[in-house]
């Protein structure tokens, strides 16, 4: 089976080391860190959001992003609703909540993996028929 390869978004927002955000940012299409973001971190909604942190770069916050790109470290929950990829410095202290995931050697995530299905799981009543009350709350979620 043939991988699509994955390219990440241009970036069209740079933070660079020795700068320091104090707050939450919300951004659209790609952004490279190498500053420190003490806040959370969220790509617009639909946005194709993409953050890249370097080695250098560390977040304080939780982030909710479609891809994260990370060589440095984030204290705080990851959301990326595409794909995560942790390279060899990665430091994540927090859940990681992923649709694909790559991990290098060296890469560490004091917390928990939890991977995420594109669609909401099929739920069975006690007769192993599909309850209906389920299946219509996670609809409307």
């Amino acid at each position: 089976m043939a991988r699509k390869r994955f390219k990440a978004p241009k970036v069209s927002t740079v933070i660079g080391r020795g700068t320091v955000i104090r707050g939450d940012l919300e951004f659209e299409g790609g952004l490279h860190l190498d500053g420190r973001i003490i806040g959370n971190v969220s790509g617009i909604e639909g946005g194709g959001s993409a953050i890249t942190v370097s080695e250098q770069g560390a977040i304080e916050g939780d982030v909710r992003v479609d891809v994260l790109i990370l060589n440095g470290t984030v204290v705080g929950d990851v959301h990326a609703s595409e794909r995560v990829e942790l390279a060899s410095q990665a430091r994540v202290t927090g859940t990681v909540h992923y649709r694909l995931l790559e991990m290098a050697m060296g890469a560490e995530v004091n917390g928990q993996l939890v991977h995420v299905s594109e669609e909401a799981p099929r739920r069975l009543g006690y007769d192993g028929e599909q309850d209906e009350e389920a299946a219509s709350a996670t609809a409307e979620v």
